[in-house]
């Protein structure tokens, strides 16, 4: 079933409202009158790529016709503009596999197909960025911007930098690219490999590199490979770093001991300890752990 929500008697309803029979109104989308009648009866549905040609032949908004809820994942940018997976491909000179697998949340969309789906969606990058970590599961707001968490090998290694050092001193580029290299047992990077990896001048890396890093950041391998979904684990432990170094930073306010005057309850506050408690073991040595 399309993303869209689909009501025949709604189909029905405008369809006759403007004076058009079953067999005109599927002349004017592609298909035979039999189709729209199966439609309205409610015995099958159209096609999501249909939905927006249907609207405009009944001239009447699509999100009237056929509305949805919350913001549009891969999916639903596609069928709204119209494209049909095979139309989509062409667009990126690709098989079915990749647009399918990104919107099923299997596998991300290859870099290069941004900016071409991008276009032919009539969105921006970063919607579509947003849309497809929608598909992901990754809640996102409908203005696009930032998911929950990083997701270039850039965005991991700097988000690392800064949230994951809660008192200690974030590890160089030089030591970064001895302890990748001291993990493969062999020269493999250089500290200028490292710097390109962090500022984005370089946006791919080897199997072995990415492992490095995860190793010298002290993280699970699974979180440098760009095409896995960050599973519950690794999202919760990011969102620890980025808490704890808040406390550290003291932008949450009301944990000092001078007595907790803004607002956060005693169960909030031992909630909080819990997590602690429970990601200790996760997180770099801080002052104080065991």
């Amino acid at each position: 079933m399309p993303p869209r929500q689909i009501d025949g008697s709604r189909i029905r309803a405008v369809r006759r409202g403007r004076d058009l029979s079953q067999q005109q109104l599927g002349n004017m989308v592609g298909v035979s009158g039999p189709a729209v009648s199966r439609w309205e009866n409610g015995q099958d549905f159209p096609k999501g790529e249909k939905l927006p040609a249907i609207a405009k032949a009944l001239h009447t908004p699509l999100d009237d016709l056929f509305p949805h809820d919350g913001p549009p994942d891969l999916q639903l940018l596609r069928c709204d503009a119209g494209l049909s997976h095979a139309q989509a491909a062409e667009v990126i000179n690709a098989s079915l596999a990749p647009l399918g697998n990104a919107e099923s949340g299997r596998r991300r969309l290859s870099d290069a197909y941004v900016k071409p789906l991008a276009k032919a969606y009539g969105v921006t990058e970063d919607e579509l960025l947003a849309a497809q970590d929608r598909s992901f599961g990754v809640q996102v707001p409908s203005g696009g911007g930032q998911a929950s968490g990083p997701r270039t090998i850039e965005e991991k290694i700097n988000f690392l930098l800064q949230h994951g050092y809660v008192g200690q001193e974030a590890p160089s580029d030089e030591e970064i690219a001895r302890a990748v290299n001291e993990h493969a047992g062999t020269a493999i990077v250089t500290v200028g490999d490292i710097v390109a990896l962090r500022t984005g001048a370089t946006t791919g890396a080897s199997d072995a590199v990415r492992a490095g890093l995860a190793h010298a950041l002290q993280v699970e391998p699974a979180l440098f490979q760009d095409d896995a979904e960050l599973g519950p684990e690794a999202r919760q432990l990011l969102e620890a770093f980025r808490f704890i170094a808040s406390i550290h930073r003291g932008q949450i306010l009301g944990l000092a001991a001078r007595g907790n005057s803004t607002g956060l309850s005693e169960k909030m506050m031992a909630t909080i300890g819990d997590l602690v408690g429970e990601l200790k073991h996760k997180l770099p040595d801080v002052p104080g752990g065991e």
